[in-house]
């Protein structure tokens, strides 16, 4: 029979780390599991400003220290993807995981979101071969090229400023002239010289030549004719698609995927979530870090009254 553990958490990005932190500080010993690499989007990231305490810090690097202290005060970092949740009749929750099963008492679902898709005709086909999600993971590919960037919120802002430094020019794609961004993002993007407008735009379709992208024909959605232009890659950041599937019918769930949970981060029986996952006004590093924290307060409570 497996051992039932105190507390699993699912995700190792800030809510997840910042959870393990938390209640490793309250004696409960954690197990944090994760698929790809420590830190989700964060690790991501360039340049963090808006994070207390780092006038300017490398996503990596931040996730990187989230990650030394966690597993300094003895939070257990495993990785395993978590395919779905139940809770059996005796009141412990069963993972199915990529490594087996595990069961613990509570659970805190902190596995934030990816990167939504365009969904247009050439992104599935060229995925990998100039079109790309992550910036900071890709963009060394195309120094000294042409690229596009589609999106109006700060992570599209935070990847079209990242590419000019090494592109020779980037062209940022949005369907409307005001954006979701930071203004002072969008003052820097304003100012670099090498970064192209296509406002009230939208991808029709991505174009290739000897399987690599070589363009796009963007659709104009004040009635004007479509447009061709010519780029090596883009990079998609228009929003996130929440990672709640593996929750099942256990959490209650918003029309786009988000966990419907108020700010104690608690559903209830054992089960928490805290983060990106979460549905909230500000999706943030500085918030995410708060619901873990919140998150582990809880489910250690809860384990101190269950025990």
């Amino acid at each position: 029979m497996s051992d039932i553990l105190e507390l699993v958490i699912v995700g190792a990005g800030p809510a997840g780390l910042t959870a393990g932190i938390y209640a490793a500080r309250a004696g409960v010993a954690p197990v944090i599991l994760e698929t790809l690499g420590v830190g989700g989007q964060v690790s991501q990231t360039v340049d963090i400003e808006n994070y207390p305490g780092f006038l300017s810090i490398d996503g990596g690097e931040l996730a990187g220290k989230m990650r030394e202290q966690a597993e300094h005060l003895g939070a257990e970092i495993r990785r395993a993807g978590v395919k779905s949740l139940s809770r059996r009749e005796d009141g412990v929750w069963a993972l199915e995981t990529s490594k087996g099963e595990i069961l613990c008492r509570a659970v805190i679902a902190a596995t934030g979101a990816v990167r939504r898709k365009l969904g247009c005709p050439g992104e599935e086909e060229y995925a990998g071969m100039g079109v790309s999600y992550c910036a900071t993971c890709d963009g060394g590919f195309f120094r000294g090229r042409d690229v596009a960037v589609v999106g109006g919120g700060s992570v599209a802002f935070e990847d079209a400023l990242y590419l000019s430094r090494i592109c020779r020019k980037v062209t940022l794609i949005h369907r409307r002239d005001g954006f979701r961004a930071e203004g002072t993002l969008v003052e820097r993007a304003k100012a670099a010289p090498n970064i192209e407008w296509k406002l009230f735009r939208r991808v029709r379709e991505i174009h290739g030549t000897d399987g690599m992208v070589s363009g796009l024909t963007l659709e104009d959605l004040k009635g004007g004719a479509d447009e061709r232009i010519d780029c090596d890659g883009v990079f998609v950041a228009v929003g996130t698609v929440p990672e709640s599937a593996w929750l099942g019918w256990n959490v209650p769930l918003d029309d786009g995927g988000y966990a419907v949970v108020d700010e104690n981060c608690t559903v209830g029986d054992g089960l928490f979530v805290a983060g990106d996952l979460r549905r909230k006004p500000i999706f943030q590093i500085v918030t995410a870090c708060a619901d873990g924290a919140v998150a582990a307060t809880r489910a250690c409570e809860w384990l101190g009254g269950s025990l």
